[in-house]
């Protein structure tokens, strides 16, 4: 019998901060073209977000850049954030990202929490300033202590890793922790990884797979394959090779590499679903060609061991099967 092998990864995704939302009280949109130019901040920053995003308006983001950037002149840091957003984004102006920079810092200054994060990545990729990952992280900390959940993952991601700051799963695991309880899936992922493996708190599978769950509710492809193999192994959960083949698959119908693997195998040994050899040969095919290089082998071994027991007819439908096999984006 394959045995199942639980892979964990926490990706390190750090997504642009969008377009802030503040605006003036509710105008119309005569009133608010009057007020902006009047020479109204406010209503400049607000008329900048209609034209970025259509709202009343025909989406036009020179237009945008243009009223984003008379607001920007005169302070308004939600407007000097948007403004840094299209300088990196190349719309309605040049992408420049030492323009961005310098936009994202103005509002920085003024504590502008989204410019935070965006001026912290910056310096984490090196675009627009000197990659830095020290700056990195006070920029990121900066936000975190305003209670932005996104930046309180970013900061536990850092120390989970050791960039910028001392590896510190203590640390990592409270920062996540902080971004987990205010329901941010990809920080509920990495808590449940921590107790997982007892990084930085105690061993606890059953800690372990409620935020797990509360990740892959929300669609976190590494949380779905790990409540799979917690499922699987019986570890804080009731072992339920079904239930494990459930949430593999969610994570497998992803991309996820482990959840393709493990529901091969799943499939290969019949466990939680009708043993098929065809679609076992299709996921573990579909692992093998994303795999990294040190279980790739591996992986290609079995799936080749795999094919000696199966007809030709069986392997190309399993090949074709996978040829046309695309990731799904889950809601």
């Amino acid at each position: 019998m394959l045995r199942i092998g639980r892979i964990l990864m926490v990706g390190l995704m750090f997504a642009l901060s969008c377009i802030a939302q503040a605006e003036a009280p509710t105008k119309s949109l005569a009133d608010l073209k009057k007020a902006a130019e009047a020479g109204d901040a406010t209503a400049q920053s607000s008329l900048g977000k209609k034209y970025y995003l259509g709202i009343d308006v025909t989406q036009d983001y020179a237009e945008a850049a243009k009223w984003y950037r008379k607001a920007a002149d005169q302070g308004d840091a939600t407007a000097q954030n948007n403004l840094g957003v299209m300088y990196q984004r190349g719309q309605g102006v040049p992408q420049d990202y030492v323009e961005a920079a310098k936009w994202y810092r103005k509002a920085s200054d003024r504590r502008d929490a989204s410019a935070q994060i965006n001026l912290g990545a910056m310096y984490q990729r090196g675009r627009g300033v000197p990659q830095d990952y020290a700056e990195a992280a006070k920029w990121y900390r900066k936000a975190a202590d305003q209670g932005d959940a996104s930046a309180q993952a970013a900061v536990g991601r850092l120390y989970n890793i050791g960039q910028g700051v001392p590896q510190d799963f203590a640390e990592a695991a409270k920062w996540s922790r902080k971004a987990a309880d205010q329901g941010y899936a990809s920080a509920q992922a990495a808590l449940g990884i921590f107790y997982d493996q007892g990084q930085g708190v105690p061993q606890d599978y059953a800690e372990a797979a409620k935020w797990y769950r509360k990740a892959a509710d929300q669609g976190v492809a590494i949380a779905q394959s790990s409540l799979g193999g917690l499922h699987h192994n019986g570890q804080g959960v009731p072992q339920d090779y079904a239930e494990a083949a459930r949430w593999y698959r969610k994570a497998a119908d992803q991309g996820d590499t482990s959840a393709q693997l493990n529901l091969g195998l799943h499939y290969y040994n019949g466990q939680g679903v009708a043993q098929d050899y065809v679609q076992a040969h299709m996921w573990m095919n579909l692992a093998a060609s994303t795999a990294s290089r040190d279980t790739q082998e591996a992986i290609a071994k079995g799936r080749d061991e795999l094919a000696k027991t199966m007809t030709a007819a069986q392997v190309g439908e399993a090949q074709r099967l996978a040829r046309e096999w695309k990731p799904k984006t889950q809601k």
